[in-house]
């Protein structure tokens, strides 16, 4: 059997976009992911789907695995011939036992790669604004346990005590007491500068400031609990100067997005990049619909057409890759021009070389259906490539003045990959800041998935993609908070923003 191979990978600091690149690429060929409590569930999502996924997550006094069981289990799997990936939180050798690990497969025989990732101590310090070297204020930063292997044994506080640089102890909220009292015993003055970041560079990150004297009663009276950094020193002082990251507007807020698996990283993306976190429960899926006799007798007199109409940016994509699946290519649209209802529909075109010859000034078939209609001469025809169940605006408008064929490329389909019920355990089990819906489909299902429990919406901002969207949200019993205009993804940021602010 051909023995397996072993990345112990480090996951960073806790915010997703910090993992390397060959540490993605190490999650992303899996067949075995062994992670733990910090590794963040976006990041457990970029693995195959067939990857057996194994959770082993420590917390205080309560350990999924020990060591030594975890230890056995990546030599098992790798022994089986798996491609194993270690996933852990920060770097895996700052304290990280990713050190114990590689010896344990260096004496079995087993290859692995140790993949490094950016430490806390540094990483979230960064974004908290407190810079862990500064040419004025440390030259050397020190990073220390907060408990040891052996509890008996003690820090040489006399040390620690006169060094000019940085202290950051990690893992040491529970002695978070003894530290400032021991430094303060051993010399350090009581008014150096003490900062406790909790869950560093993730979107509920929290962080306070004090001295040695009273950082203890900060900590009680803010209520700071673990995972906690501790940092001790002149640099502390640049944090209200330097802290973009708790600045950033979203900060703190979760979002439930309910757009399609295959669209939602640009919307999730904007939202973790103005601090918020989101959580994916995905209530569409599309799927291509083109092998249909219609779609191939329009394929056959595609040249003849004098305008396209795209709906949506999946029109485009299903309606081009079908072109190439059938041996055409982009030049089998001849002379036609095209209209798309928005920048989504436009930007979808440009990848395959071709600019839109019209835009309406508001993303809606209405605004479409008034600005094609004053280009269009009676002889001319049109060809609507649209969703199965699409809205008859179009279609019967355009019939008014010019011949209309109309051809669906795509279905849009509720979204099966969660388990019924599922979305109602987590509302009932976790805060929620905002929900967005793009469609008027996400509305529907979403009301389905909540099998008659919309009370536990009640509080939450419902921010809609746009006027359609928002007719079925009332239809549904569904409040309103925010519309975005335009109705793109510009717009339903800046609608959320107004939304949780509100």
């Amino acid at each position: 059997m051909k023995q397996g191979m072993v990345y112990i990978t480090g996951a960073g600091p806790g915010d997703e976009g910090l993992i390397t690149v060959a540490g993605l690429k190490s999650i992303k060929n899996a067949q075995v992911l062994v992670y733990d409590r910090l590794a963040g569930a976006g990041l457990v999502a970029q693995a195959p789907e067939d990857c057996e996924k194994i959770y082993v997550g420590k917390e205080s006094s309560n350990h999924t695995m020990t060591q030594d069981e975890i230890n056995r289990l990546l030599y098992e799997k790798a022994k089986e011939g798996h491609i194993v990936t270690r996933l852990k939180g920060g770097d895996p050798y700052v304290f990280g036992r990713g050190g114990e690990e590689a010896l344990y497969l260096e004496e079995r025989g087993i290859s692995y790669e140790v993949i490094p990732g950016i430490t806390s101590g540094i990483g979230g310090l960064a974004y908290t604004g407190i810079p862990i070297t500064h040419r004025d204020h440390a030259s050397s930063f020190h990073i220390i346990t907060g408990h040891l292997k052996d509890e008996d044994r003690e820090l040489d506080w006399e040390t620690l005590a006169k060094l000019k640089g940085t202290l950051v102890f990690y893992m040491g909220m529970a002695q978070l007491e003894t530290i400032a009292q021991s430094l303060m015993e051993y010399g350090m003055d009581k008014t150096t500068p003490v900062a406790l970041v909790q869950w560093a560079t993730t979107f509920h990150q929290r962080s306070v400031t004090g001295n040695l004297e009273n950082i203890m009663e900060t900590a009680k009276k803010e209520k700071i609990s673990s995972p906690v950094l501790i940092v001790v020193g002149k640099v502390v002082e640049l944090k209200d100067k330097l802290n973009f990251f708790e600045r950033k507007p979203l900060r703190g807020k979760r979002v439930l997005v309910t757009r399609a698996r295959a669209q939602n990283s640009k919307l999730s993306e904007r939202i973790r990049g103005l601090g918020g976190e989101t959580v994916e429960f995905p209530m569409i899926h599309v799927e291509k619909s083109t092998d249909t006799p219609a779609f191939r007798t329009v394929l056959k007199q595609l040249g003849s057409y004098d305008w396209l109409v795209f709906t949506s940016q999946n029109g485009v994509e299903f309606f081009f890759d079908s072109l190439f699946e059938n041996g055409f290519d982009v030049r089998k649209i001849g002379k036609a021009k095209i209209a798309v209802i928005g920048n989504a529909t436009s930007d979808a075109l440009k990848k395959y070389g071709i600019r839109a010859d019209l835009i309406p000034e508001h993303f809606v078939a209405e605004s479409l259906l008034t600005a094609l209609s004053s280009q269009l001469k009676d002889t001319d025809q049109v060809l609507l490539l649209q969703a199965e169940g699409s809205r008859p605006v179009l279609k019967d408008g355009l019939e008014i003045c010019c011949m209309v064929d109309s051809v669906d490329v795509y279905r849009t389909v509720r979204e099966n990959a969660w388990e019924e019920g599922d979305l109602v355990d987590y509302l009932k089990n976790n805060r929620m800041d905002a929900i967005t819906l793009t469609s008027s489909s996400t509305a529907t299902y979403l009301w389905e998935a909540l099998k008659g429990k919309e009370e536990l919406l009640d509080g939450i901002p419902l921010i809609s993609i746009g006027p359609v969207t928002s007719q079925t949200m009332k239809e549904l019993g569904f409040p309103v908070a925010k519309e975005a205009d335009p109705h793109n993804i510009d717009g339903l940021i800046t609608a959320l923003l107004e939304g949780v602010k509100a």
